[in-house]
């Protein structure tokens, strides 16, 4: 994508974006509700036309036969045929690519094996995510997208869908991915893309951004009647939260923290200092870039 904007009458969903993702790379895709981030994995896939700018899928208009045979997609709000078995309606979409995948490996990959015979309308909403998946996966695919892909996923079934993408991706795969879930993103992506009213406002690994803007965390536990009101006014505190005598304070200068606790003689106990998370970071991210237009 180059310097691509994208409008629906006067609003601007996406603005001057210009991304580009090399193969074997595997890119999460995250913003708040309103971001723009569904908008541009539509005009990559040629599902909408940009108002201005250019999109490629392997060099070639993204709606083209040639292209659409070599990605797989999973969307939210994509049904299956109810009214076919598992095994027929991975059979059906596996008819529509020149070199499909064995159906017995996408049985394995989505953990399906057990339910090829039963009727695709009776799945779980877990189970259907995951025939979607054997679906996005029938022709074999050189780039996936995948849209929200573990909704109404148990976390068990999580765990063996993000070891099935990093087998993916390990092959010499691109993922495009989406989500909500930023522990998703964390364990499964090596580059974390944060939209914000149709803006990039951050592209780098998710340990950098991690480094950059989720700050330092210092854990304690207070002894009992230990006042913390006060920790809120530090300068170099930017967020305390507290369950029951467990306190994390969110930091971007932790030695000073723990310097201050030790000399102005706190009661507490069992001082830990660790990285912020992702979602620490997406949170201060999109709160420095405002709400979604």
């Amino acid at each position: 994508m180059k310097a691509v904007s994208k409008h629906f009458g006067h609003r601007e969903a996406v603005s001057n974006l210009t991304l580009d993702i090399p193969a074997g790379q595997a890119m999460a895709l995250l913003g708040p509700n309103g971001a723009g981030k569904t908008t541009s994995i539509a005009m990559m896939l040629g599902l909408t036309r940009p108002s201005r700018g250019h999109v490629r899928l392997f060099g070639a208009d993204p709606g083209s036969v040639q292209a659409h045979t070599r990605i797989g997609v999973m969307l939210q709000g994509v049904s299956v045929p109810d009214r076919l078995t598992v095994k027929e309606s991975l059979n059906l979409f596996r008819g529509f690519y020149p070199r499909p995948l064995p159906l017995a490996h996408l049985l394995d990959i989505s953990g399906l094996a057990g339910d090829a015979r039963k009727m695709a309308g009776q799945l779980s909403g877990g189970k259907t995510r995951r025939l979607q998946f054997a679906a996005a996966m029938a022709g074999d695919p050189q780039v996936l997208f995948l849209d929200e892909p573990t909704v109404g996923m148990d976390i068990g079934s999580k765990r063996q869908f993000w070891d099935t993408l990093r087998t993916f991706i390990a092959d010499g795969r691109t993922l495009v991915l989406t989500t909500h879930d930023l522990q998703e993103a964390d364990v499964v992506a090596d580059r974390v893309v944060v939209m914000n009213s149709g803006r990039v406002i951050a592209d780098a690994t998710p340990e950098r951004i991690k480094m950059e803007f989720g700050g330092r965390q210092v854990s304690f536990v207070a002894a009992e009647g230990q006042a913390i009101d006060g920790l809120r006014q530090w300068a170099e505190v930017q967020d305390v939260h507290t369950a029951g005598r467990h306190v994390a304070v969110l930091t971007k200068d932790s030695d000073q923290v723990v310097r201050r606790l030790i000399l102005e003689g706190w009661d507490i106990s069992d001082i830990m200092i660790a990285g912020g998370g992702l979602e620490e970071a997406f949170v201060r991210l999109t709160d420095q870039a405002g709400g979604p237009a």
